[in-house]
């Protein structure tokens, strides 16, 4: 089989291209939308090696071969001689050294700045330039830009989310900093949203961010969160929990949830408004809030530096599957995590029927 299969630059491949050989790019389409080698067929491995005779009749045709990096290439080579083919070629490097090498290629539209700051997102299929376009479309709206969400903020802004609304009403303060990576020194006594703004920007300019410095309350939580396609909770204290959630299942926007105390911290999602009576709120996990004894908040309790950076994470990474529409949310599920024992753990939460925000009894 080796004899029969030749190694081949990217440059050698132009020039039998134009004696007539087939050049065949076996990478997948989301990679192909990323550009082609000019004149090439883009025909994904799977596809070809199906049904190789719909694409190359003549068993005897010079076919040279590409994907990514020279791999795929090789393997889809080694199935056509298995079948008969005599005359392959594999193109070392593949579409890599072909574009380092700026031989003749052929680019959709797509800006070059989307192409390589999102690469590594396009060649997921699960995501690929759609799914990246509707992070680039998206509004994710933020309450808070302190522990959890200085790391949620960061990570979104890094996919791509392309609208982002962040609410606090605080002023950075040096204690903040153990923690909240989105703050620097030069940040200290400065509006958190300003200074989350220009970490953000400075990490990717093409996204939008909008900021109110203000407190969540009754009167503004509805038109902050109006339009928004994901809400992250990133408060830390229970009347904003509980306005935020009550005003998400009203507008059925979806809610990523976190808190953190000491070395512990938990998350979920709560979707009641677009689910009723099959995903549960924040109040048929915590009817009630607790009194301030039995749930201190950071400030007084104190908490791990890192644990908030990786329940945020968390929270970025449920907001953006949910955009994507992709996998399983922690909806129903209150994930659980001990930074001490490096624990996950997971609790189910029932929908309360007789929830006084989101039961069906009560609607």
């Amino acid at each position: 089989m080796k004899n029969i299969i030749t190694d081949i630059t990217p440059a050698q491949a132009v020039s039998m291209q134009a004696d007539g050989a087939m050049l065949i790019d076996v990478r997948e389409p989301d990679e192909h939308a990323l550009g082609l080698p000019r004149n090439a067929l883009a025909i994904p491995r799977a596809r070809l090696e199906q049904d190789p005779t719909a694409y190359i009749p003549n068993y005897d045709h010079k076919v040279l071969l590409i994907c990514g990096s020279g791999m795929r290439s090789m393997l889809a080579a080694e199935k056509l001689a298995a079948l008969g083919y005599s005359n392959l070629f594999n193109v070392l490097g593949g579409f890599q050294r072909w574009s380092t090498e700026q031989l003749p290629r052929e680019d959709n539209n797509l800006d070059q700045d989307f192409t390589e700051r999102y690469a590594r997102h396009l060649r997921l299929p699960q995501v690929g330039i759609a799914g990246q376009k509707k992070l680039e479309q998206a509004h994710i709206v933020l309450i808070g830009a302190g522990g959890l969400g200085s790391p949620a903020a960061y990570y979104l802004a890094a996919a791509g989310v392309g609208n982002i609304t962040i609410i606090d009403n605080d002023l950075v303060d040096k204690s903040n900093l153990q923690r909240q990576i989105l703050h620097t020194e030069a940040s200290i006594g400065s509006p958190k949203v300003d200074s989350a703004a220009a970490s953000m920007h400075a990490l990717n300019p093409r996204i939008k961010i909008r900021t109110q410095q203000a407190r969540l309350d009754t009167d503004n939580v509805r038109s902050i969160i109006a339009d928004a396609d994901v809400v992250i909770d990133g408060s830390d204290n229970f009347p904003t929990r509980y306005l935020l959630n009550d005003a998400c299942v009203e507008l059925a926007k979806p809610l990523v949830y976190a808190a953190v105390q000491r070395f512990s911290g938990q998350m979920s999602v709560f979707d009641a408004g677009r689910q009723r009576g099959s995903a549960p709120c924040y109040r048929c996990l915590f009817p009630e809030a607790p009194n301030g004894e039995d749930a201190p908040n950071c400030a007084e309790a104190g908490v791990l530096g890192v644990l908030p950076g990786v329940m945020g994470l968390l929270q970025a990474t449920e907001a953006i599957k949910i955009i994507l529409g992709i996998g399983q949310t922690l909806s129903g599920r209150l994930l659980q995590f001990d930074a001490l024992s490096m624990r996950f753990s997971e609790l189910r939460i029932p929908v309360d029927e007789e929830c006084p925000c989101c039961g069906i009894s009560n609607h």
